[in-house]
């Protein structure tokens, strides 16, 4: 599992990017809110989620965690596919979209191209106990806490789990008991899933 490339811009797009990390070129897709950062910069690093399909083997960068953890949360919604959500994160920052979804504000993400009211309806319902009102961050608390997830879910992958799968169990968990350490997370998530 990649969980970041850090390297020389050698190629920008709105919608793509080129990372040269050593020699090889690595293709991401992005948001726009990522493409405007990047503008600017010549070495960057892009948090990674990887789509790994029969046909395909696809990346999408993020600038930060925070819009990466956004974008696993809108993939866990059923019928909200990785480019349905970039859609989403492309249109709406990720403090205008907690907002959007603290505040269940429908006619907004309607707004966005591909977002039906049922689909927009689900991702409310779906999201909003995940979100805290008006934070820009996830519903989660500390630093420490958010390491605790990031290394529970990418242990939980390496086992061949699906990451959205494991990213809600392992929220869940540590809603429900935040002092929980790394090891107890991915055993208590085990007996979940």
């Amino acid at each position: 599992m990649i969980e970041y490339l850090t390297g020389k811009i050698t190629d920008l797009t709105p919608a793509s990017v080129v990372i040269d990390c050593n020699g090889i070129g690595y293709l991401a897709n992005i948001t726009l809110n990522t493409y405007s950062a990047l503008s600017t910069k010549e070495i960057v690093r892009l948090y990674i989620y990887e789509a790994i399909r029969e046909d395909a083997w696809i990346l999408y960068g993020f600038l930060d965690r925070k819009e990466r953890e956004l974008f696993l949360l809108l993939i866990s919604v059923s019928g909200v596919g990785p480019n349905t959500a970039r859609m989403i994160l492309s249109s709406l920052s990720p403090v205008e979209l907690e907002q959007v979804i603290a505040s269940e504000n429908v006619n907004l993400l309607k707004g966005v191209k591909g977002i039906g009211a049922k689909t927009a309806q689900r991702i409310i319902v779906d999201l909003k106990d995940k979100i805290k009102p008006g934070s820009a961050t996830l519903n989660i608390g500390t630093s420490q806490t958010n390491e605790i997830q990031e290394e529970a879910v990418a242990a939980l992958v390496m086992l061949g789990f699906a990451q959205s799968q494991s990213l809600k169990a392992v929220q869940k968990l540590l809603k429900e008991s935040p002092r929980m350490r790394v090891e107890e997370v991915i055993k208590a998530a085990l007996k979940m899933m």
